[in-house]
């Protein structure tokens, strides 16, 4: 599934975090890079170690933690620090697959790349240009998203990020490992809720089938969930 998530960074909480990813030195991408993606590669990076990527990152993971569409979508159990990226002057990321393991340089932290995170940190009309193509099952999709808004997309995807020519596109990316590993279950969960959620909108939350659905959606949770 793939799913825009608005509002992730409302204005302010924006700004904080291109003042602190603006003021820092940017490196070669490919400093992340798996083999496979360093033949594709072409862009800017943040180093992991970075202050300022570090304490923007740390904001990313607060207001991910307060986003209910969110953690209805990703059902997260863990995720990557977040990393910052850029293009510009033509660069851009060629068809790819997310590695399957990410580690977190010079810690034992890993993670299961369930799901893989754009946040765009630049707003669209500043830039030609640097499309998220996604391959998915219901065709090639392309997301471009105001400042501040994200997109999650499953990491076994081919993805790409199309050259950018005017202008600099400028976002954060991560990986999560989900509770639920199986996206076509981790997508039945995330329809019911979205089901119970309209229910309860319009009968009540302490109604019978609204109580009745919640349970059918935890029992399903408690049965396919790594926790």
């Amino acid at each position: 599934m793939l799913i825009p998530i608005p509002e992730v960074l409302d204005g302010p909480t924006l700004a904080k975090v291109r003042d602190l990813i603006d003021s820092s030195a940017w490196v070669d991408g490919n400093v992340t890079s798996g083999h496979q993606s360093a033949l594709a590669k072409n862009n800017l990076q943040l180093p992991e170690e970075a202050p300022q990527a570090q304490q923007a990152g740390e904001i990313i993971r607060d207001a991910l933690g307060r986003n209910p569409l969110f953690i209805a979508a990703a059902l997260p159990l863990k995720i990557f620090p977040p990393l910052f990226n850029s293009y510009a002057g033509g660069q851009s990321f060629g068809v790819h697959v997310d590695n399957a393991v990410r580690i977190q340089a010079g810690t034992g932290f890993r993670v299961r790349s369930d799901l893989s995170m754009t946040i765009f940190l630049e707003r669209p009309e500043a830039y030609d240009g640097g499309e998220l193509t996604v391959e998915t099952q219901f065709g090639v999709q392309q997301v471009k998203l105001p400042a501040g808004h994200a997109v999650l997309y499953p990491s076994s995807s081919l993805h790409r990020v199309e050259p950018v020519t005017r202008g600099r596109r400028v976002a954060s990316f991560f990986w999560l490992q989900s509770m639920i590993r199986d996206d076509g279950e981790r997508q039945i969960l995330f329809d019911l809720d979205s089901s119970i959620q309209q229910l309860a909108a319009t009968l009540g939350q302490g109604h019978a089938e609204v109580i009745r659905m919640t349970g059918v959606y935890h029992n399903l949770l408690r049965r396919w969930a790594d926790a």
